[in-house]
């Protein structure tokens, strides 16, 4: 098992809920996130920055 920190950025959505599956379907995507926070969001943009520890199984 190993352990990544990555950015990643999510556009913002139009409900809390939805941000939050979006927010957990990318991060799926590395790995099996550990903890997660949103640290930046750009309203002109419509964006999120979410940084996250992921786990990895190595094969």
């Amino acid at each position: 098992m190993t352990t990544h920190f990555i950015t990643a950025e999510i556009d913002l959505q139009e409900t809390p809920a939805e941000l939050l599956q979006a927010i957990e379907t990318e991060l799926k995507k590395q790995g099996e996130p550990l903890r997660w926070a949103v640290t930046s969001v750009d309203v002109d943009e419509q964006k999120a920055t979410v940084e996250a520890v992921v786990t990895t199984v190595n094969s």
